[in-house]
């Protein structure tokens, strides 16, 4: 018997077909092949198998017990991926009854985890839903399957087996309390700079060093952190209260009354936004429930840009 890596699964079909035709020509009718053509692949099985695999008889051909084990073993093989790419042709997102878990940074997830859920909702109403914040065992219950779509910072490291794609630029303001008495003056850094500052903590982005800290660095100025935080509703209380500014989103601003955006300090290009990245699973990229998310995410971020 030759070696089997190398054995072409169009003629397991073929062999499948003859077991349950009995007959060459009925055969090359429902393979859609010729006749000349069955025979040729016969040929190329009996080689392979070492077999004689069919005994022509008045009725047809009769199958050897290998031919018939052979048979069900293609049948055993072959019915399992029809029903996969089955699933993937048939996908209907609006009957999909699954779990579906996202994770983002707890900063993004204060921001915009209630709209993507709205949109999620929207597109696969049958779905149960995980919508959780991103933690240190985040990534290995991604890369394990438990995770199936993440938004984070571009500046988060992750490894190749995650497939990452821009879902937006995120435009970075001022971020202060109403009628604040420089900001509303001016946004120079020469009238700022002794403001006190407020940052968000971004777990494996600057948990370690204020990015905002090395900006104020070079401009010569140190940076007067008074709040460093994970939450985005501490952070607004600490603005509403005081004079203190914050370098982020004017999403922070819309979410509650009594504050505002102003314009960025003169500064580099490459500080003026960050990128939003969404990721799943590389091995998922042609499955219909990422295809359908990403779309989903993009779709939403575009609107709410």
């Amino acid at each position: 018997m030759k070696d089997l890596h190398d054995l072409d699964l169009n003629l397991l079909k073929l062999l499948q077909a003859v077991v349950e035709t009995r007959n060459t020509h009925a055969a090359a009718e429902k393979l859609g092949i010729s006749q000349t053509s069955v025979s040729r692949g016969l040929t190329k099985l009996r080689e392979t198998f070492d077999d004689q695999l069919f005994i022509r008889k008045a009725h047809g051909l009769e199958p050897s017990e290998l031919a018939e084990k052979l048979a069900e073993a293609v049948a055993e093989m072959l019915d399992p991926l029809a029903k996969v790419v089955e699933s993937y042709q048939n996908f209907r997102p609006e009957r999909f009854e699954g779990q579906i878990t996202i994770a983002l940074n707890v900063f993004f997830l204060d921001q915009y985890g209630d709209g993507i859920f709205s949109v999620l909702r929207e597109r696969l109403p049958k779905a149960d839903f995980r919508i959780i914040h991103w933690q240190e065992n985040s990534l290995s219950e991604m890369l394990n399957g438990k995770i199936d779509y993440m938004v984070h910072f571009e500046a988060y490291t992750l490894p190749q087996e995650i497939y990452q794609h821009k879902l937006t630029d995120l435009k970075l303001y001022l971020v202060a309390r109403e009628n604040h008495p420089v900001l509303s003056q001016t946004s120079d850094w020469e009238a700022i700079h002794k403001l006190p500052l407020t940052r968000i903590i971004v777990s494996g982005v600057n948990s370690k060093r204020s990015i905002v800290g090395d900006l104020y660095a070079s401009k010569g100025y140190e940076a007067k952190i008074s709040l460093a935080t994970h939450s985005t509703r501490v952070l607004i209380n600490k603005l509403k209260h005081s004079d203190a500014i914050f370098f982020g989103s004017k999403f922070i601003a819309n979410m509650s009354e009594g504050i505002s955006s102003y314009p960025l300090p003169p500064g580099p290009k490459d500080k003026r936004q960050v990128q939003v990245n969404g990721g799943y699973l590389q091995s998922k990229r042609g499955n219909p429930l990422n295809q359908l998310i990403h779309q989903a995410l993009q779709n939403y971020f575009d609107s709410v840009e």
